[in-house]
């Protein structure tokens, strides 16, 4: 009984295994049912979704196939305008040869008939801008003439004015004149008195001196008792006198006003032998202008103002003597003081 009972028990232990295997594949059945539905179900909705845009399609295709139609049509009425047309352009060309025919045979007497328009256009135009010039110089005369009168006008005023101010200014100069040659006369009286005053002084500066000599309004002092042959150096023998002489000028020049102009003139001379050219004096002119220049100088340093001074050279050209003689040249051989105007 109890190896029965154990086989009965042995038996019995397999049912719950296989209810539970069954359960499991009938769960696994549930779900793969489940997922056959779920995968269905959207499988149906993509299948409804490509049927809607498929029926679109389908609603587009039919509008082109209506515009396809209707663009066949208008390219059927496009052809038989465009023929339409081309026999109106074959009319309208034959009516072009036939007008150009025509202009040919008229058209000698279209171009002389334009080339007189076009003279007659250009002769027109010609006389038109000659009478705007005309006019615009017309017109540019009257203002000329208007300024001209007003002008002459103005200018017979002012010459009406000048001749009253001319007459004043006659009576003016008139009387000027006559003051002014009051004052030159006295102002010639004055130079001519202190003239005589400077020539007396220079008289009894070189009185001891029989080789000076006057000669008009001039004082004449000889080169050779002035400076060595052929040159401007003056000699020690003669600086005193012209010491004295800067003396007797520097007193002139304090005697005498300032307001009269006058100077002390020296001029050189030259005898007319020709110097020898080949030291520092190219011609007498050189010499005697030179020897003019070293008196000046001499002067100058003495005290004399500048101002008061001249020098000029004459080379041989102002001869007191015009002969060959040794005492002519040595005459002509000279230094001349002047007093005189500026």
């Amino acid at each position: 009984m109890a190896l029965a009972r154990a086989r009965r028990m042995q038996r019995t232990d397999y049912w719950p295994g296989f209810v539970d295997a069954m359960a499991t594949l009938l769960l696994v059945f549930v779900f793969l049912l489940t997922v056959f539905f779920i995968a269905q179900f959207f499988l149906s909705q993509e299948i409804s979704g490509r049927d809607e845009v498929l029926n679109r399609l389908n609603a587009q295709i039919a509008e082109l196939t209506e515009l396809l139609a209707l663009e066949r049509t208008d390219n059927r009425d496009m052809t038989e305008t465009i023929a339409s047309l081309q026999a109106s352009l074959s009319s309208a060309e034959g009516e072009r040869d036939r007008l150009q025919g025509l202009l040919s045979s008229s058209s000698g007497a279209a171009g002389e008939a334009e080339e007189r328009i076009s003279g007659l256009t250009s002769d027109l135009a010609n006389e038109k801008e000659v009478s705007q010039r005309a006019l615009a110089q017309v017109e540019l005369l009257n203002q000329q003439l208007s300024a001209l009168r007003r002008q002459i006008a103005a200018l017979e005023d002012a010459l009406e004015a000048s001749e009253t101010r001319d007459r004043q200014s006659q009576t003016k100069i008139a009387d000027l004149g006559r003051r002014l040659n009051v004052a030159l006369a006295q102002r010639v009286q004055e130079l001519s008195r202190y003239r005589s005053d400077f020539f007396g002084r220079l008289r009894e500066i070189l009185a001891g001196r029989s080789d000076i000599e006057v000669v008009g309004d001039r004082f004449v002092l000889p080169a050779s008792v002035l400076f060595p042959t052929g040159t401007d150096e003056i000699t020690d023998s003669f600086k005193p006198d012209l010491n004295e002489l800067a003396d007797a000028i520097k007193e002139l020049e304090a005697e005498i006003p300032k307001e009269i102009n006058w100077v002390i003139r020296v001029d050189g001379h030259t005898d007319k032998r020709p110097v020898s050219g080949t030291g520092r004096f190219q011609s007498n002119w050189d010499l005697s202008a030179a020897r003019a220049i070293s008196v000046v100088r001499y002067l100058i340093d003495q005290g004399v103002s500048p101002q008061h001074l001249v020098a000029a050279g004459f080379g041989e050209y102002q001869p007191l003597d015009e002969g060959d003689t040794e005492a002519a040249y040595r005459r002509n051989r000279r230094i001349e003081l002047k007093l005189t105007e500026r």
